[in-house]
């Protein structure tokens, strides 16, 4: 007969759940470690919103259970409360204090009473957001435009530095937004988040990437020009292809020195396909837009030399199973999974649905542009 798992946590399992979850464990691992259900788990996570709880302490000014114990102790030989305090090292007010509110002296148990001291401490401090209203009017109406919390904190800073009651950190409205047992933020702007989770989850939480095919004379990502580096000048591009349900995909292309994005609709993942629908959008740019475009090595971009000819735009190609070597474009298009789900039919998006989706992450403030937006960096660099 199986043995059945206890019911609940130990603080000891406890410790080592939120340790785990932490490194970026997944619920079954955790589940396996702890001999409970995933279910299990993320019951227990989700009531925190996956955010571990500050740990609780006492004050050194407050009394220890030692000290209690000791005046349990001296109030059964029947000393006074002047000497107990003398021997405490206490103010005699404190002793007279503590045994008043705790049954007096023929009453006064010391485990009793450090239990209640213990429970009467938790005071928790309300949040920024449930004490300024206009700040918190602030944050819920950029999240509703698709803002990540950093990046309200970032526009918030700087468009009221003098002022703050206006500046909040982003972990506070993360916090604000997973720990709905605050009551500050409604649990509806949750969707907004481009990660779209119901819990924080830690940073090492990370996924494998895709392998790729290979590309006849494709010129290798070493070769491009140094200028494609630093950033500084503009119409240096990164692209790649997201993946829907149904063999559907959108190609997406990101401008390295602006992170300005196109969405691209294209028929089908085949070499032609791409390579005529990149084309028909590259040619819509100003011709100091159309530099170079790095790809990685999906056969999609077979015609490369075909695209080459039509936009007088040169191909590179990232190494194989090299993802970072686009970063740009991989970032942009993790940020797009809050527009396309993973399993999202996309064949039923027109391009302008798909220009509407761009020009929202156009104009979203990015810390790395030092909270301006893509549209307006452009704006900048263009004559």
């Amino acid at each position: 007969m199986r043995e059945r798992r206890r019911r609940g946590l130990s603080p000891g399992a406890r410790g080592e759940l939120w340790k785990r979850w932490k490194q970026g464990q997944s619920l079954s691992e955790i589940g396996r470690a702890l001999d409970k259900a995933p279910a299990s788990i993320h019951g227990f996570l989700s009531t925190s919103g996956g955010i571990a709880p500050v740990a609780r302490s006492r004050s050194d000014r407050v009394l220890t259970a030692h000290e209690r114990e000791e005046i349990s102790r001296r109030l059964c030989a029947g000393s006074s409360m002047r000497s107990i305090a003398v021997r405490l090292g206490k103010a005699p007010s404190t002793v007279s204090r503590e045994i008043a509110r705790n049954g007096g002296r023929d009453r006064y148990r010391a485990a009793a009473a450090d239990s209640r001291a213990w429970m009467e401490a938790r005071r928790p401090k309300a949040c920024k957001l449930s004490q300024q209203h206009r700040l918190r009017g602030v944050v819920a109406e950029k999240l509703r435009l698709d803002w990540s919390p950093e990046q309200i904190a970032g526009w918030l800073r700087g468009t009221f530095p003098d002022d703050a009651a206006m500046h909040v950190s982003h972990e506070t409205i993360y916090r604000s937004l997973f720990v709905q047992a605050r009551g500050v933020l409604k649990r509806e702007l949750l969707r907004h988040l481009r990660s779209r989770r119901v819990m924080r989850r830690a940073r090492n939480a990370t996924t494998a990437g895709q392998s790729r095919g290979q590309i006849i004379d494709a010129v290798s990502i070493r070769e491009r020009p140094a200028e494609v580096e630093d950033r500084a000048i503009p119409g240096h591009w990164e692209g790649d292809l997201i993946t829907g349900s149904n063999n559907s995909h959108i190609a997406t292309l990101v401008e390295r020195s602006t992170r300005f994005t196109k969405l691209v609709k294209v028929d089908g993942k085949d070499a032609a396909s791409v390579v005529a629908a990149l084309s028909k959008q590259i040619r819509t740019l100003p011709i100091e837009l159309r530099r170079t475009l790095t790809w990685d090595r999906g056969t999609e971009m077979a015609q490369h030399k075909k695209f080459s000819i039509a936009t007088d735009v040169k191909v590179y190609f990232c190494d194989p199973k090299s993802p970072w070597q686009r970063g740009t474009n991989e970032n942009t298009n993790r940020l797009l999974r809050q527009y396309f789900p993973n399993e999202t039919d996309l064949s039923g998006y027109t391009q302008r649905d798909l220009n509407d989706v761009a020009r929202r992450l156009n104009q979203r403030p990015r810390k790395t542009l030092g909270f301006l937006s893509p549209e307006e960096k452009l704006q900048s660099l263009l004559p």
